[in-house]
């Protein structure tokens, strides 16, 4: 479940668009000081998020927006942002300063996140070259095939469940500059139907040179994820290695520290697990002492024994 929104993005205060029909400030703020959302109702909604955006347009000079969410579009459980898409590349003109974009930024409340209905997000990194951080959140309908981008510096696919061709379209795209690689992978229930084999470009670091920041996370195959990782050569180049939110049992866990030395990251992440307490302790004493932040806090994870030997576990986040 994700139950509210962001209070800041791209290091910048989020500023609301007014939606039609409530009060317009006397004055906006400078273009370039804060991250624009521009949302309308995902039910009973007055316009459509293009019109919206063509409030915003007349209202705010886009040659200084650095930053800009897009919230709920008109019935997104039902309806593509293509109408989004499409506003968006057609101010590309004006929007030569965009550095940030998430795109579906909506509370479980406007629609949960496996029901948000995607398309094709390449237009966007066309588009936008000089683009550095770019957010998806949802994954239904979602495309995104292998692309070359200069500038991307940060991509996070947040999903219930990612399909295996956005997986494969993210391992076959060469990113020079991506930094931070944000997966979450999540379960076949919710589309996710990824598989180790389709992130193996991703554990080479082959076209991932300046790679730090790895999550492949809110996964139901997080033991095999994390015993791929174990000999992951981008392991190598990485400060932070993220296998949270995800079924990740002490069998994942021992193989990823039976692997290669994992000593020399600044933080291990694997919150929401179901290890046992001598594993998540076992996990301490191998990295800590070394300097590494280690979070094996299992948070709100729960296991259910169906009585017929049948244990339940959940990812953190698939609906």
């Amino acid at each position: 479940m994700i139950p509210s929104y962001q209070e800041t993005h791209f290091g910048l205060p989020v500023f609301d668009f007014p939606r039609k029909g409530e009060d317009v400030p006397a004055a906006y703020p400078e273009a370039g000081s804060v991250t624009w959302r521009v949302a309308v109702a995902s039910y009973d909604n007055e316009e459509t998020w293009a019109e919206a955006f063509e409030r915003f347009r007349a209202a705010v000079d886009l040659r200084g927006v650095v930053a800009l969410i897009v919230g709920a579009w008109e019935e997104p459980y039902d309806t593509s942002p293509r109408s989004v898409i499409d506003a968006l590349v057609g101010a590309g003109e004006e929007l030569t300063e965009l550095r940030s974009l998430f795109l579906g930024e909506m509370s479980s409340e406007e629609c949960e996140i496996s029901w948000i209905t995607h398309t094709s997000v390449n237009p966007l990194l066309e588009a936008f070259p000089r683009l550095r951080e770019l957010t998806v959140r949802g994954a239904s309908g979602l495309e995104f095939a292998p692309v070359r981008h200069e500038g991307l510096v940060r991509l996070r696919l947040e999903a219930g469940g990612l399909p295996r061709e956005v997986v494969q379209g993210v391992a076959g795209s060469d990113l020079p500059s991506l930094a931070e690689l944000d997966l979450w992978l999540g379960t076949s229930e919710y589309g996710g139907d990824g598989t180790v084999a389709d992130v193996a470009p991703i554990l080479s670091g082959a076209r991932l040179p300046a790679l730090r920041h790895l999550a492949l996370r809110n996964s139901e195959i997080q033991d095999e994820i994390a015993a791929a990782t174990a000999t992951a050569p981008v392991v190598a180049q990485l400060r932070v290695l993220d296998l949270s939110m995800g079924v990740l049992t002490d069998e994942g866990a021992a193989a990823l520290l039976s692997g290669q030395p994992l000593t020399h990251l600044a933080t291990l992440d694997l919150h929401h697990n179901y290890l046992g307490e001598e594993m998540r302790e076992r996990v301490r004493r191998a990295l800590e002492p070394a300097g590494v932040t280690v979070d094996v806090d299992q948070d709100d994870a729960e296991e259910y024994d169906q009585g017929d030997g049948d244990v339940w576990r959940y990812v953190a986040v698939s609906e």
